[in-house]
């Protein structure tokens, strides 16, 4: 699939909104709307500031706990406000020029999701076949989502359920809306998507869908008319590369990444609600170079909130560890304290730089000098090329040049 012509320039700042704006970790006590989806658009200016023009919001439909245990597709959640608070977010990023992505949380619902509910309670109930339920137990037995008890898996061979996943994203999409990125996508059979894409592309041909895929599989990808897919690859390539100095890991992904560059264009990030945040896996000198990869790779890159200042997080498996990479920001960004606010000019030069070479977005790599420590590859796309050079050798030291010279230049000597 092509994407739309506007996913050439644009670059996303990603934000989990339950989060970000300090909303109650659970919808139990909350009995009236709340707009905090108005803190959101605070930071529209301080994202048009540091270069993007998308947002992409995490979940904000009625939930009961983080979000992507959904009640209700159709229903902003009561603790970021109404479809009313909604529209005016939407129009803010209008009048700024920011494209708008939501998060569709179409494999799974909350296991006290009302069509869940009756379906347990009557196998004759219309919405029986949404689920996969086994009645010949006492109580009837319902597939949940990796072990997860309160995610319940849908049952995507029934054709009611693909016609919600088409309505849902046709009702969003008329709001205003540029895209979905869609939660778990992995887990969703390609035909199913093969089924609802293209009837959503019908009445919106401009709209954009970024799969979430853990492990690309090319054919899977291809089946289910994806035009997008979250860079996993890369971003785990990227990190522990820098962290292990092991830049033949890199080198290798960035042709795998090519690969994918042939068929989709892939949405690129170091950071995301889902992983430990960049500064803490590698630190903030290992992050500038980690954001030049980002800055400088094929595909549409994604800027995760607060990295742009140092925001550390580290993402612990147990229940509530997402806690540290999914935090509260100020009402006012002017109001951030940046624990690294180096980070702030260095991302604003190289999403600059970046802007200044828009046909990076197609660009592919090729190895010019390759060393454990010590990579130096080109980046073109036909005539148009830059040299990026990342270097562990005595510290951390990055350089972006072409044939007029340095680009962007970064370097920390190791401490004695």
């Amino acid at each position: 699939m092509s994407p739309a012509k506007w996913t050439d320039e644009v670059i996303w700042y990603a934000v989990y909104p339950l989060g970000m704006v300090g909303a109650p970790t659970s919808d139990s006590d909350v009995q009236l709307p709340t707009n905090r989806l108005a803190r959101i658009e605070a930071w529209l200016d301080h994202l048009v500031i540091l270069g993007c023009n998308g947002l992409l919001l995490g979940p904000i439909f009625a939930s009961h706990t983080h979000g992507y245990d959904t009640l209700d597709h159709f229903r902003i959640d009561v603790r970021l406000g109404t479809e009313d608070d909604f529209d005016r977010l939407v129009q803010a990023c209008r009048q700024r020029g920011i494209r708008i992505m939501l998060d569709g949380v179409f494999n799974h619902v909350s296991s006290e999701h009302p069509a869940l509910v009756a379906a347990l309670a009557d196998q004759q109930a219309a919405t029986s076949g949404w689920f996969h339920i086994d009645y010949s137990t006492d109580p009837p037995i319902r597939l949940n989502f990796e072990g997860s008890d309160d995610l319940v898996r849908l049952n995507h061979g029934n054709a009611e359920v693909i016609n919600l996943i088409c309505e849902v994203m046709l009702h969003w999409l008329g709001r205003g809306i540029d895209g979905w990125r869609l939660d778990a996508a992995y887990a969703v059979p390609a035909e199913a998507w093969a089924q609802i894409l293209p009837r959503v592309r019908a009445e919106y041909p401009e709209a954009l869908f970024v799969g979430e895929v853990i492990h690309a599989d090319l054919a899977e990808v291809a089946a289910s008319t994806l035009e997008s897919i979250t860079a996993y690859e890369l971003w785990k390539a990227t990190w522990s590369s820098i962290s292990d100095r092991n830049f033949f890991e890199l080198d290798w992904t960035l042709g795998r990444h090519d690969q994918l560059l042939a068929a989709i264009r892939p949405l690129t990030f170091v950071s995301n609600h889902d992983v430990t945040r960049i500064v803490s896996q590698v630190g903030p000198e290992g992050a500038v170079l980690a954001t030049v990869v980002l800055a400088t790779a094929g595909g549409m890159p994604a800027i995760y909130y607060g990295d742009e200042g140092g925001l550390p997080g580290v993402k612990y498996e147990r229940a509530g560890g997402d806690a540290e990479v999914r935090p509260e920001m100020p009402a006012d960004p002017v109001e951030w304290q940046m624990p690294q606010p180096e980070l702030w000019n260095l991302h604003r030069g190289l999403i600059a730089l970046r802007r200044q070479h828009p046909w990076l977005v197609d660009a592919r790599h090729s190895a010019v000098e390759l060393a454990a420590d010590r990579y130096r590859y080109r980046l073109s796309t036909g005539p148009h090329w830059i040299e990026v050079e990342l270097d562990l050798t005595d510290g951390y030291r990055a350089e972006i040049s072409d044939d007029s010279g340095v680009l962007f230049g970064y370097g920390v000597a190791s401490a004695q």
